[in-house]
C-alpha cells in the first residue's frame, strides 16, 4: 500500500479532539494513520526569510510537517489572491474580487516554497492529496521538480461558470496548473461541467468519456467527489445530548417555542442577510409565528481583519436589533445572534432541538451544516430543513424545501410550510435526506477518492479512443 501524503493549509495536531478538529480532518488524519502517511502544511508563524525545512514530528504512523512562511508572501497568499481573489470569483461575488499581480506573484511564491520543502521529503511512490483553493500550483511546482507520481487535489468551494471564470486574468495559468494533477475532485456534477466547458471551449482540450481531458501534453481526469459527514458519530453525540444540561437549558429558555437554527461562518457567502429579512418577513406576513418561534444564528467570526466582514458583522448586528425591536416581547427575544463556535455535542443539541434548520447560502460547494441537521434530528419527530438551491448539499438532500437565497419574500413562505408541515411529511422528508447522509459518510468520500486517485495513472495511460475535440464557445 503506498504511502499517502496530504497537503492543506491547516494541520490538524494530533492533540486535537475530534470536537473540535471537525470531520474532514478527522477523517484525513485516519487515512493517513491507516496507510501510514505524511501531513504537510502550515504551522500558522512566519518568520522574515524562512527556511525551506520543515518542522517534522510523528505521532503513531503518522509524520507531520508544518512550514513557516514569509509574512508578506503569508498575506499575499492567503489573504491576497486565495481570499480577495479566488474566494470571491469561486462565490460568484466578482464586485467583492481584487485582483493585484503582487498577490499573484506571492500566491504562487508560496506554492513554489511549499514545493521546494515537500520534495525531500516524499517517496516516488507517494500519493500526494493536494486540499483547496490555496494549492492549485503545486503539482505544476513539483512537477518541476522531478516529482512523477500520482498527484490528486480536491477543490472544497464551488467552480464558477466559465464566463465567472474569465474575469480571473489569470485564468489560463491556473488550469494549466490544474492540468499537471492526475485527478481533479470537485463537489458537484454542475462543478464538473463548469470546468469541462471552459476547458474545452476556451482552453482548446479534448474532452473524453469518464471526464478525461487532454489539454497540451498533460492527461488527467476531473470528477465528482460530493464530501459527506461522521454521520454515525453526529448520531451519536445527538442521541447523548438527550437529557444533558446543555438540551435542558435551551428548552427551558424557549419555554415552549419552536426553534429555527442556522449555523454558519461569518462570511459573506452565506447569505445571513436575506436570513435574517426573510425571518423578519415571516414575522411580519405570518403575525401567528411571533412569541412562537424563536430564531437562533450562530455565526462565529471568520477573517475579522478583512474590511468586508467587518462590514457585515455590522450589518447583521443592526439587522438583528431592528428585529427584536420590532416584534419582541418582555418574555420573548425573536433572534438570538451568536458570534462564537460551539463544540460539536452542543451543536448536536441544538441540531436535534431545532423544528427548522435554515441553510441559505448564496452559494456553497457543500456545506455540511445541512448534512450534520438531518443526522441530528430525532427519527420520530424530526425538524425540516430550509436548503438554498446553491449549495451543492441540493443535490443530494431532495427532501429538503429548496429555497432562492434572493427571494426573501419566498424563504419565508418556505419556513412558514416548514414550521406547519404535518408529521408524517416531515418523516418522509427526512427519511430521504437521511438515507443520503447514511450512503456517503466522510470516510465513504475518503476512501473513494484514494482509491481513484490510486489507479490514476493507469486509466489515464489507457484513454477511450473516442474524445471530443475541441469547440469554441
Amino acid at each position: 500500500m503506498a504511502r499517502l501524503v496530504v497537503v492543506s493549509n491547516r494541520v490538524a495536531s494530533p492533540k486535537e479532539r475530534a470536537a473540535k478538529a471537525g470531520g474532514l480532518a478527522v477523517a484525513l488524519r485516519e487515512a493517513l494513520g491507516t496507510r501510514g502517511g505524511l501531513w504537510f502544511g502550515w504551522s500558522g508563524e512566519t518568520q522574515p526569510n524562512p527556511s525551506d525545512t520543515p518542522k517534522v514530528f510523528r505521532s503513531g504512523r503518522v509524520t507531520y510537517a508544518l512550514l513557516t512562511l514569509d509574512p508578506e508572501d503569508q498575506r499575499a497568499h492567503y489573504a491576497g489572491y486565495a481570499n480577495g481573489t479566488l474566494w470571491p470569483l469561486c462565490h460568484y461575488r466578482l464586485g467583492l474580487l481584487s485582483f493585484r499581480r503582487a498577490d499573484w506573484e506571492g500566491y504562487r511564491r508560496v506554492n513554489e516554497h511549499f514545493a521546494r520543502a515537500l520534495l525531500p521529503l516524499l517517496q516516488p511512490d507517494d500519493i500526494i492529496w493536494v486540499h483547496d483553493y490555496h494549492f492549485i500550483p503545486l503539482a505544476a511546482e513539483l512537477r518541476k521538480r522531478g516529482f512523477e507520481g500520482r498527484i490528486g487535489y480536491f477543490h472544497h468551494i464551488p467552480w464558477p461558470t466559465p464566463d465567472v471564470f474569465l474575469s480571473l486574468p489569470s485564468h489560463a495559468a491556473l488550469v494549466q496548473d490544474l492540468s499537471q494533477y492526475d485527478l481533479v475532485g470537485l463537489q458537484t456534477e454542475d462543478d464538473v461541467r463548469a470546468l469541462l466547458t471552459y476547458i474545452s471551449s476556451e482552453a482548446r482540450g479534448w474532452i473524453a468519456p469518464g471526464g478525461v481531458v487532454g489539454l497540451r501534453e498533460r492527461r488527467f481526469r476531473v470528477a465528482a467527489f460530493p464530501i459527506g459527514i461522521d454521520a454515525t458519530a453526529f448520531v451519536r453525540d445527538a442521541k447523548a445530548s438527550v437529557g444533558s444540561d446543555e438540551e435542558r437549558r435551551l428548552h427551558e429558555s424557549l419555554a415552549g417555542r419552536a426553534l429555527a437554527v442556522g449555523v454558519d461562518r461569518l462570511d459573506y457567502s452565506k447569505g445571513l442577510p436575506g436570513k435574517f429579512a426573510a425571518f423578519g418577513e415571516l414575522l411580519s406576513r405570518y403575525p401567528q409565528h411571533r412569541s412562537t418561534v424563536t430564531m437562533m444564528q450562530i455565526a462565529p467570526v471568520s477573517r475579522g481583519e478583512v474590511a468586508e466582514y467587518r462590514a457585515l458583522r455590522r450589518e447583521l448586528e443592526e439587522l438583528a436589533g431592528a428585529i427584536n425591536g420590532e416584534y419582541a416581547e418582555f418574555d420573548w427575544v425573536p433572534l438570538r445572534y451568536l458570534n462564537r463556535p460551539f463544540q460539536r455535542a452542543t451543536l448536536a443539541a441544538i441540531y436535534r432541538t431545532a423544528r427548522l434548520g435554515l441553510v441559505t447560502p448564496l452559494r456553497d460547494g457543500m456545506n455540511l451544516v445541512a448534512k450534520e441537521y438531518i443526522a441530528a434530528q430525532n427519527p420520530e419527530d424530526p425538524g425540516v430543513l430550509v436548503l438554498s438551491r446553491f449549495a451543492g448539499a441540493a443535490d443530494e438532500l431532495t427532501g429538503a424545501i429548496l429555497v432562492n437565497p434572493y427571494d426573501i419574500e419566498g424563504m419565508a413562505d418556505a419556513m412558514n410550510a416548514a414550521l406547519l408541515m404535518p408529521l408524517d411529511e416531515r418523516r418522509e422528508r427526512w427519511q430521504v435526506n437521511m438515507a443520503k447522509v447514511e450512503g456517503n459518510t466522510i470516510h465513504d468520500w475518503c476512501e473513494r477518492f484514494i482509491h481513484e486517485l490510486s489507479g490514476a495513472i493507469d486509466h489515464l495511460d489507457n484513454p477511450p479512443k473516442r474524445a471530443k475535440r475541441p469547440r469554441r464557445g
